[in-house]
């Protein structure tokens, strides 16, 4: 028990924010207790004044109101608990304690001193301002158990121990109210500064989790404004920033610009290597472009493979023009990634406020739009925002959605060039192209609309529309083989190889009479998903040519890997083609390489009968061309097969007796 009390009175001030709660309370409570202490010792003093003796009455009481109001504006000036540490807040609240019990001891001795020099009204004035003072002390200084207690025992058995004593005992009355005063007072000091501690601690606790939602706030605000892959702000961090700007109208010309960067063949890595080897590329690049981007802009990942930069300052164009060309030259540079060497191009777009008055989100669409300039004008380079790019773009937004809807009214035709035997010249087969004869603003040149229906996918419904026409038109020219040109973008859908075998078997025609054509383009960017679907296409029974042939890159080792059984010798080989020159040297040795590989040529573009008598003589297999007729309608193609069938026999014989 003993133990349990003293340790009451002892001073802790292990918990620091209690603490500083405490010392926030005395610099609030003790001035206001150093008054009363003031004015009761002023009330005493008038009543017990006596010339006789001044000491006791006079300068006594004076050291303690002196003293007292000292302290009182030192406490006042300590207002600030954020000026003091941890450590000198806990010994300014022991000092204060020890301070406490000795205010409180030297007033209780002053007043038994003075005691017998007053008459019994004086006497019960003294005793009923000892009192006072005691419980104001003690209440003033409750947040404080140690002092607050220390006061009320030190006061007590000085009152208890004077007031039995003195005047045999007349104030023992007093003496025991007090004492029974004083536990309840211990009682509520000890029930307050629970109270008191269980405040703090709540407090404490809402103001910790009030930071900590705080910070929890500014950490989703990071994470909602950075892209979690790279680390560089992300697309609505630009968004944010470009608001910010726009809400100042007086923004200064060529203060402002922005580049849009996408990546050139990023989705084949994707496609070939897997999106961890993608991401790692992204990751590296971030790096990479990182290092060269000056501290005036921001370099943010808005896409999946597209970057914007976004350049502030007088001259922002001519400076991001400069940093576009570097920049175009680094994402240009090989990656190492994963033990693979991994290397993607760049269209860059450029666009700034070089108009007063223009809009920052308008900025971030011209540069959009001069990127995607770029990229239809064949992928890799820069381009600088020009009006004429707006005029194109919306004309090509127009014909994409004039193809959705040509393709429901059925506005489009499938026409069919004649393939003819270069030794008979009959006709073997015949290669289905694409017109658009019906469309209300007329008819559009077949490459105007094709390079648009590539560039927004619609390349796909449009390609499936020519082969399903195509193979019933052909259905029943059974003796016939059918061409069909395949794009890219449409070879790279994994659904297409299901897509062409579904429409074969729905439109009844056997997969031999069916050849598809692609160009060299695709198979270099992709050689791994060519060759499988190419493998898949000949296990149907169906033959693949290779279109274009000679206007790329194609060796004899991909000429063998993938497997073609045609390949179509481009019209450009045929300018300028003569018995004696070299471009005739040039075809018959194609010939030749291709017979060794177990292919047979198809000669494109034949427009003379010199050069339709130079490619038989060279041992071209089939020939096609205006010299043996234009793409024509299905009923026209009939009309034009019949007739070619009933002359090759008078054909064939001349040409036997020549």
């Amino acid at each position: 028990m003993f133990r349990a009390f003293a340790s009451l009175l002892a001073v802790d001030v292990g918990d620091t924010v209690f603490a500083r709660a405490q010392f926030r309370e005395f610099c609030k409570q003790l001035p206001l207790l150093y008054m009363i202490l003031v004015c009761n010792a002023l009330a005493i003093a008038v009543d017990f004044y006596s010339q006789d003796h001044l000491a006791e009455t006079v300068l006594v009481p004076a050291v303690i109101c002196g003293l007292s109001i000292m302290r009182a504006f030192w406490w006042l000036q300590r207002a600030d608990d954020d000026l003091f540490s941890d450590a000198e807040i806990a010994k300014h609240i022991r000092r204060t304690c020890n301070v406490a019990v000795i205010f409180a001891i030297t007033f209780n001795v002053w007043g038994m001193w003075i005691y017998e020099l007053g008459d019994a009204y004086e006497r019960g004035h003294l005793t009923f301002f000892l009192a006072l003072t005691q419980v104001s002390s003690v209440f003033c200084l409750m947040t404080m158990r140690a002092a607050a207690l220390r006061v009320v025992l030190s006061s007590t058995l000085l009152f208890i121990s004077f007031f039995l004593w003195v005047d045999d005992g007349r104030m023992a009355a007093e003496t025991i109210v007090l004492f029974f005063v004083s536990i309840g007072m211990v009682a509520v000091v000890r029930r307050h500064n629970i109270d008191f501690y269980d405040l703090i601690r709540s407090q404490s606790d809402l103001r910790s989790r009030k930071v900590e939602a705080e910070q929890l706030s500014e950490e989703n605000r990071k994470i909602a404004l950075t892209d979690p892959l790279s680390g560089l702000p992300n697309r609505r961090q630009m968004l944010a920033r470009l608001d910010e700007l726009d809400a100042h109208a007086d923004l200064q010309p060529d203060t402002l610009a922005v580049m849009f960067i996408d990546l050139d063949g990023f989705k084949d890595i994707n496609d070939t290597h897997g999106h961890q080897a993608g991401d790692a590329l992204i990751v590296a690049l971030a790096k990479r472009l990182s290092k060269f981007c000056p501290p005036f802009a921001m370099l943010a990942r808005v896409g999946g493979d597209e970057f914007a930069i976004l350049l502030e300052g007088s001259g922002a164009i001519a400076k991001a023009r400069s940093l576009a060309r570097r920049f175009e030259e680094q994402i240009g540079l090989p990656l190492r990634v994963d033990r693979q060497v991994l290397q993607v191009g760049a269209s860059i777009g450029i666009a700034g406020n070089d108009e007063a008055g223009l809009q920052a989100h308008e900025i971030l669409r011209r540069a959009d739009t001069a990127m995607y300039h770029v990229k239809l004008s064949g992928k890799g380079g820069v381009a600088s925002y020009s009006q004429s790019f707006d005029e194109g773009r919306l004309h090509r937004l127009a014909i994409e959605q004039e193809i959705g809807r040509g393709l429901a009214n059925d506005e489009f035709e499938v026409v069919y060039q004649p393939v003819v035997d270069a030794q008979t010249g009959s006709f073997v087969g015949a290669e289905a192209l694409v017109r658009w004869p019906r469309r209300p603003g007329g008819e559009l040149d077949p490459q105007q609309f094709i390079d648009i229906a590539e560039a927004t996918g619609q390349i796909h419904p449009l390609g499936l529309f020519v082969l399903e026409r195509a193979c019933r038109d052909f259905l029943g020219l059974a003796d016939l083989k059918l061409s069909v040109n395949v794009s890219p973008s449409q070879f790279q859908d994994p659904q297409f190889e299901r897509n062409v075998l579904d429409t074969v078997e729905d439109c009844g025609i056997p997969a031999e009479r069916l050849q598809l054509e692609i160009t060299e383009g695709y198979l270099l960017a992709r050689p791994d998903r060519a060759i499988a679907v190419i493998a898949a296409f000949k296990e149907e029974g169906m033959s693949v040519a290779l279109d274009d042939f000679g206007t790329g890159f194609t060796s004899i080792h991909y000429l063998r890997t993938y497997g073609f059984s045609h390949i179509k010798i481009d019209k450009s080989l045929l300018k300028g083609l003569r018995a004696d020159n070299k471009v005739a040297t040039l075809l018959r040795g194609t010939i030749y390489l291709a017979d060794g590989l177990d292919m047979q040529v198809i000669a494109e573009g034949v427009e003379t009968q010199l050069q339709a008598q130079i490619l038989r003589e060279a041992g071209c297999h089939m020939m096609q061309g205006y010299y043996f007729g234009k793409p024509m309608p299905i009923g026209q193609f009939v009309r034009a097969y019949r007739t070619n069938r009933r002359n090759i026999p008078r054909v064939v014989e001349l040409r036997q007796r020549a």
